[in-house]
């Protein structure tokens, strides 16, 4: 029972937007990390300069060649102008991508390299098949049309422990709801 419990992977088939995600039990992720899901963001200058307009958040939410992307397009980071000086930009391109979820991380992160993003597809957190899995009963009014929480991007808002690399679902308080079980 332990192995199987250990790694319920799954197949969702090509039915869930046309990729590949895993279904793992929360409590099946929370390997490593002091008991946390993904490693932290604990690099400073990721915290200053990214951290600064948004969450800093866990490299292991994204594969590597999601960060390249990000980093590649800086000027036209989602609606605003995020670039960096080239020693700062390579020091944290550096970090993510030798953190990313890809890199061997515990099974949330990996879940999350999953993921792979079209050309056409712009690079999102949110967008990967295993968030949207994890959200899916989750009603839009509760996060969109909730001003205290505004957007699925706004992770923390939810996830009081998102910043320490937590996203158990125990652990979620919806802002004007309270706690979210699904």
């Amino acid at each position: 029972m332990n192995k199987t419990r250990f790694l319920a992977a799954t197949l969702l088939g090509t039915s869930l937007l046309g990729g590949v995600g895993l279904v793992i039990g929360d409590d099946d992720l929370r390997r490593g990390f002091g008991g946390h899901d993904v490693a932290p963001a604990d690099f400073a200058p990721y915290q200053e300069e990214c951290g600064g307009c948004h969450m800093a958040y866990p490299p292991g939410l994204l594969p590597a060649d999601a960060w390249q992307r990000v980093f590649d397009n800086l000027d036209d980071h989602y609606g605003d102008n995020a670039e960096l000086p080239p020693e700062q930009a390579r020091l944290i391109r550096g970090y993510v991508l030798q953190h990313a979820a890809d890199s061997n991380g515990p099974l949330r992160t990996r879940a999350f390299a999953a993921q792979a993003f079209p050309a056409s597809q712009e690079v999102r957190i949110s967008g990967t098949a295993y968030f949207k899995h994890k959200h899916n009963e989750l009603p839009a009014r509760l996060v969109e049309g909730n001003p205290a929480v505004g957007s699925f991007s706004n992770c923390q808002a939810c996830h009081t422990q998102a910043e320490q690399g937590s996203f158990n679902e125990h652990q979620v308080r919806i802002a004007g709801h309270g706690r979210w079980d699904d």
